[in-house]
């Protein structure tokens, strides 16, 4: 009996000591079997709170999930960059938001297959023209100057005509250098613009020879002038114009979110990027005419328009850097293929279309 006694002893001890380890594995394994999802990005895809605000992103994630069955929390990142790094740091098992998938990212991260295409797109001002707008090119110092030159070339040609025609046709150009010079700009001018009334003509050859020079030198005067005036005239409009293509940015400051792919699609096209934290801060910088631009993804510029209803902020019909957004995970996760069949079937079933549609439809 004392050895039985013994045994069991030892081994009452020993299950002593090795139940808390079970229950820490039981615990370890528990915590395994539910995903922590990171939660990262701008509307429409996430909202500020990932969980209760849903979002194109998170819908389809939720949605994925409760088909497989799994188990998650979410924890809600202020920015993609420090969502992903959460994956490296092995406190996240995914990054869902509008992930943009990039060849850099790609090095790092492993991706899901697209659930959304999206582009670039350029937001800028297009304010109404006051009346003044209108007029105002009338009164620039380029148009000034160019009405000054020809008047002064009319007057050295109305002279030669008078010189010319003084002694011979007193009637048509008076010896009164201030007549005779008049009448012979208004020949000069009748003369260009080829009305012809008739009731002045150069009697002399001298006259003749320069009048005749006149026809030919004011088609080309005529047409350059015109060109000039109505290039200045479009000139002068412009900043009222909103930006149709990224070629007008060139030297301008174009706001666009820091870190952001947008950031280096800007300075490759010879802008600045001012990088902001917001798109709230980039729009607010563009209305005080402190950027020429907001540059970023289209569908939340899309669905930032829409919210705000600002009359005067115009989006290009220009689309860039064509992308798609996918679910980050580490680069060892085997959950990837997973994700993939089943954002397959919701593919398949519309049901992505339909979570899209809901938030985007209507802007698009």
């Amino acid at each position: 009996m004392a050895p039985r006694i013994q045994v069991q002893i030892v081994l009452f001890l020993i299950s002593i000591l090795f139940f808390p380890c079970v229950l820490q594995g039981q615990q370890i394994s528990l915590q395994k079997d539910t995903l922590v999802v990171a939660v990262a990005g701008s509307a429409p895809f996430v909202f500020e709170d990932g969980q209760g605000g849903g979002g194109i992103a998170v819908e389809i994630w939720d949605e994925l999930a409760n088909k497989q069955g799994w188990n998650y929390i979410f924890k809600t990142y202020n920015s993609v960059e420090s969502a992903l790094q959460s994956l490296n740091e092995g406190v996240s098992d995914l990054v869902v938001g509008p992930i943009s998938i990039t060849s850099n990212r790609v090095e790092n991260y492993r991706f899901s297959q697209p659930f959304y295409n999206s582009s670039l797109a350029i937001v800028s001002r297009s304010a109404k023209m006051s009346f003044w707008d209108k007029i105002k090119p009338f009164f620039s110092i380029k148009l000034l100057i160019a009405v000054f030159v020809f008047l002064f070339i009319l007057a050295i040609v109305g002279t030669l005509l008078w010189l010319a025609e003084r002694k011979h046709s007193k009637d048509q150009f008076p010896e009164d250098p201030v007549d005779g010079i008049g009448n012979g700009m208004w020949l000069a001018i009748v003369t260009m613009s080829t009305t012809g009334y008739g009731d002045k003509a150069p009697i002399t050859l001298a006259g003749r020879i320069i009048a005749g020079s006149w026809m030919i030198i004011s088609i080309i005067f005529a047409t350059s002038m015109v060109a000039g005036i109505a290039s200045t005239l479009t000139l002068a409009s412009l900043g009222t114009s909103p930006i149709s293509n990224i070629e007008q940015l060139a030297n301008k400051n174009v706001a666009t979110i820091a870190n952001s792919p947008s950031e280096v699609f800007i300075e490759e096209h010879n802008a600045n990027a001012l990088g902001v934290t917001s798109l709230e801060e980039a729009v607010s910088k563009l209305k005080n005419e402190e950027v020429a631009a907001v540059l970023y993804d289209r569908p939340q510029l899309l669905f930032h328009l829409k919210k705000v209803e600002d009359e005067e902020l115009f989006m290009a019909k220009a689309e860039y850097y064509k992308q798609g957004y996918g679910f980050a995970f580490p680069l060892e996760s085997s959950l990837v293929y997973e994700v993939n069949r089943a954002l397959l079937e919701l593919a398949e079933d519309q049901e992505t279309d339909e979570i899209i549609d809901k938030y985007l439809k209507k802007e698009e």
